[in-house]
């Protein structure tokens, strides 16, 4: 199995981050991978909630990596299983209020499975890479302020 986590302070209330996350459209904004998505079913950021996505794989080339929210705790938590694609992580955000800021985690596990379990390694890399994009959120949500 592959894991990776990474976390970041942000200064801002975590129902602002929390709102911002939980809206799967928003992704493209701090994801630098994620090319394109659409909300297939459900509401934006609401429980069995449905994302359609497509990522830059390697080469650059289109990959689907169609996911669906499988637990949220508004404010606090918000948990996706990966549902199409060829790795199907699962994840999630966790947050914590630290005075007016917002700690949040980012995890990320994949069972990679058939020849992706050979390179175990390179799941474990692209994992690491994925939460780290984190930086990006803090820096996005930071310069729009507090009222935003």
């Amino acid at each position: 199995m592959a894991f990776a986590e990474y976390e970041v302070l942000i200064q801002r209330d975590a129902i602002s981050v929390y709102s911002f996350l939980a809206d799967g459209l928003n992704l493209p904004l701090w994801c630098k991978d994620v090319r394109s998505i659409e909300l297939l079913s459900g509401a934006p950021g609401a429980k069995g909630s449905v994302y359609q996505q497509t990522i830059a794989g390697p080469g650059g080339r289109p990959v689907a990596c169609d996911f669906q929210i499988t637990q949220v705790r508004p404010g606090a938590e918000i948990q996706f299983q990966v549902i199409a694609g060829p790795a199907q992580p699962r994840g999630g955000y966790y947050l914590s209020s630290e005075g007016k800021s917002t700690r949040v985690r980012f995890a990320l596990e994949s069972q990679p499975k058939g020849l992706m379990g050979l390179v175990n390694g390179a799941v474990h890399q692209s994992l690491k890479s994925e939460v780290a994009q984190l930086e990006r959120l803090k820096v996005l949500l930071e310069k729009q302020g507090p009222e935003e």
